[in-house]
């Protein structure tokens, strides 16, 4: 007879609930663990290092229970693993690319043999990842090792890569780091979070054992990320990548500014994602869906449902009934639960409902539930406690669903409800997210870049993009590092570096004054006063030509907010015509822009025409751009279809070079545009007067308003005002070590992208292109750097 406490099918099926699991057998796992003496140390050389005299902690499971314990990694260590690494990278980058993809495929095989114990041991860490996902990393990576020459010519591996992951990343999310840059022949050094240390052990001793050279692959663990900025500070570290936390990236990119490292930021943990039911949806899967993400899976994002009022009182009644029956789901820490209350309360004060199945329990448990009527702005949804709660809002139109879906800080995932793909498509695009899921979610695969928008990272991971991060332009060396040096934050560009002197009236004794560009229009700094130009020698005054400052970076970014998104929805066809026609406008001005640049630089007027010649073809160049490079529909490995396609960053904040003033300002400018930013220039401090010239050739362009705003002044004070902007989404710069470090520190909150290159003794340390003959790599590299990357997901089964 069955056992009559167990319930039946039908009642299964009545409540919703899930039955009752099976037990989970850890016993390979455990005898791994017991291998070790449930003491786990380093992974360097190809072989386990435990220390004797280091600090450990203790990882726990859910229960409390002691699962095993990890050595904390001192300067020593540190030392020694940076070495191997550095050993590792010649032996690995000196195979070829067909023996580093056969190493790669062998993998799979000691994954399949061994499979089941890393399940188990993710199982017992919490580190949630099945054998079958790093299958499929591995098989598709081993191939993107085969072809790297033969698909990315002319770009190298950049040395030895840093992979730093938050205690709370899953080990799928700190191998779709490791994977590609082992693939694209560079040595590893990973420090995992402390869930996802045992099983990246376990693999860095598989993957040895099955070919891959010692030193490749080396694991380094400790008590936070503060040990990713010990590694980084070795000089053979060449790259920075990091997953988890916003809170812990940041934390990491503070405390690695200066070191001439670029940090790479995907925070994929935590982020607030919203879930969009339309009314053309099928309400019954879009509720069976957002329960099991909102309280049934374990969460690495939190969730805002998003309703039509059409339906909204359809799927609240649902929800009633699918969650009735369901039982609390335990807490992390009594901390947590402190958090989900005063959440609750806050809500219930806010005049919001609740849908729970069951009364709140005393401890660290706390129901499902559903917070009906809340407000967008509240604290609660925009960024949710640690919990089972998931906060429900309704709109009336399209409009209002993108607004919802735009209101959160991050820009991480998307899951869209309906029927109609017009409407899906509609919404998918006007999105700010990197993924966007069409009636499904969590869905992935690597064939497809994804990129973090807003404060969900400053990466893109995936698909042939997402390789780029480990590669540097093979025309690039790698140069020495700048070291940090002791920067008052606070008070960096705070010290002028020129006299400022107030506007005079025209006169023929007094040099010519020059306006600056500032929404469409040419125009006086809002101090009203001037900098003096030196000639040549600097025996004399050229120029003089605004003070720009803080205000006067208002005005521009709130003039190129308001005319970037219609730019961006400009076809490809209408931006190139604009292009072309920028590049005739300073054709015809050729010979006043040319006897600026003689006149500024003290070169022949030969040379000066020559850069104004390169300039017109540097212009038309991007635009032919434009309509060149988009994104696919590459396969999926299961039925539906996906897409990708590129996404302009918004307004970019761009500090230009010394070096050939004019032809380094159309270059950055041209890839900026042509992608659908707009832009914020400061010219060199030293060379102003080619791109004051040149605002004469946009005020007669075909440009919109506010697309291209040029401000002059001391360098400083303007990166300063750029970086601390919140609507400035990337920073191009090029000055002084000390400008990227304060950049590297400051640009956190909110993130922004940067791409650096520095000066020292004016010696340029940042790969300084040769901007008259650049290598192709340099535009595409500049192309790639306009843009990030989306894939929308729409599977039919």
């Amino acid at each position: 007879m069955a056992d009559s406490t167990n319930p039946t099918v039908y009642e299964i099926f009545q409540s919703m609930e899930q039955g009752p699991a099976a037990a989970t057998s850890t016993a390979i796992a455990q005898a791994w663990l017991d291998h070790h003496c449930c003491s786990l140390g380093f992974f360097m050389d190809g072989k386990f290092i435990l220390p004797a005299d280091r600090r450990s902690l203790s990882l726990t499971d859910s229960k409390g229970g002691v699962v095993c314990s990890t050595v904390c990694a001192e300067d020593a260590d540190v030392s020694q693993c940076a070495s191997s690494a550095a050993a590792g990278w010649k032996s690995w980058s000196s195979l070829s690319c067909s023996q580093r993809a056969k190493t790669l495929l062998r993998l799979v095989g000691v994954l399949g043999l061994h499979g089941q114990c890393v399940s188990e041991l993710c199982v017992l860490c919490e580190a949630s990842c099945s054998p079958t996902a790093l299958v499929r990393l591995l098989q598709y990576y081993s191939g993107w090792a085969q072809l790297r020459d033969t698909l990315i010519p002319d770009w190298t591996p950049v040395g030895v890569v840093l992979v730093v992951s938050s205690d709370d990343c899953s080990l799928y999310s700190l191998m779709l780091k490791v994977l590609p840059a082992l693939a694209m022949g560079n040595s590893v050094i990973v420090v995992p979070g402390r869930s996802a240390a045992p099983p990246a052990l376990l693999l860095a001793q598989l993957f040895t054992g099955a070919g891959l050279p010692a030193g490749t692959l080396n694991i380094l663990t400790g008590s936070d990320v503060t040990l990713g900025a010990k590694v980084s500070r070795n000089p053979d570290v060449r790259l920075i990548a990091y997953c988890g936390n916003k809170q812990d990236g940041l934390a990491l990119c503070k405390a690695s500014a200066g070191m001439g490292v670029p940090v790479s930021v995907s925070s994929c943990i935590g982020a607030t994602c919203p879930f969009i039911i339309f009314e053309s949806a099928d309400i019954d899967s879009a509720v069976d869906e957002v329960i099991q993400i909102a309280f049934k899976k374990k969460k690495e994002v939190h969730w805002v449902l998003c309703v039509q009022e059409s339906v909204s009182d359809s799927i609240v009644a649902r929800l009633k009934l699918r969650m009735a029956g369901m039982k609390s789901v335990p807490l992390s820490s009594d901390a947590d639960r402190v958090l989900v209350d005063a959440a609750v309360q806050e809500a219930l004060q806010q005049g919001a409902t609740l849908v729970q199945p069951c009364g709140a329990s005393p401890g660290a448990r706390y129901p499902p539930t559903v917070l009906c009527g809340a407000a967008p702005s509240s604290p609660y949804v925009v960024t949710p406690p640690p919990g089972p709660l998931l906060p429900f809002l309704t709109f009336r139109s399209n409009t209002e669903a993108v607004l919802l879906g735009n209101h959160s800080p991050h820009g991480h995932a998307a899951s869209i409800w309906t029927e109609d793909l017009t409407l899906a498509l509609e919404t998918a695009k006007s999105l700010s997210v990197g993924s966007v899921w069409v009636n499904s979610s969590s869905v992935s695969d690597p064939c497809f870049p994804v990129s973090g928008h807003k404060d969900s990272g400053t990466s893109t991971d995936g698909g042939q993009e997402g390789l780029y991060q480990f590669l540097r332009p093979s025309f690039s060396s790698s140069l020495p590092r700048p070291s940090p040096v002791s920067l008052e934050y606070s008070k960096f560009g705070t010290e002028a570096a020129q006299v400022v002197i107030p506007d005079s009236p025209g006169g023929a004794s007094i040099p010519q004054s020059y306006p600056q560009f500032v929404g469409g229009k040419a125009c006086k700094s809002v101090s009203g006063c001037s900098v003096a130009v030196q000639a040549p020698g600097g025996d004399s005054v050229l120029a003089f030509c605004p003070d720009g400052g803080r205000k006067d970076v208002r005005n521009a970014v709130e003039a190129a907010i308001k005319v970037q998104p219609g730019w961006m929805r400009k076809s490809p066809s209408a931006r190139a015509q604009s292009l072309y026609s920028l590049a005739k406008g300073l054709e015809s001005r050729r010979k006043e822009v040319s006897a600026s640049v003689g006149a500024q630089l003290g070169v022949p007027t030969e040379e000066a025409d020559r850069e104004v010649e390169l300039s017109v073809g540097r212009l038309n160049v991007w635009a032919a751009y434009c309509d060149k490079v988009q994104g696919g529909s590459p396969p999926m490995t299961q039925s539906g279809a996906a897409l990708s396609f590129p996404e302009p960053l918004g307004v970019v904040g761009i500090i230009l070079p010394d070096d050939a003033p004019l032809l380094s300002l159309v270059t950055v400018l041209g890839a900026a545009i042509a992608t659908g930013n707009a832009v914020v220039m400061v010219p060199s401090q030293k060379f102003p007067l080619p791109a004051l010239a040149f605002v004469q050739v946009l005020q007669s362009s075909d440009l919109p308003a506010g697309l291209v705003n040029i401000i002059t002044g001391n360098q400083d004070q303007l990166t300063v005002a750029l970086a601390n902007h919140s609507v400035i989404k990337a920073i191009w710069y090029w000055g002084s070590a000390q400008g990227c470090q304060y950049l590297q520190h400051t640009c956190t909150s909110p993130l922004k992208t940067l791409r650096l290159s520095w000066q020292q003794g004016g010696e340029g340390r940042g790969a300084a292109p040769d901007w008259a003959q650049p290598h192709p790599t340099f535009l595409e590299d500049l192309w790639r750097n306009a843009v990030q990357w989306k894939s929308v997901w729409i599977p039919t089964a």
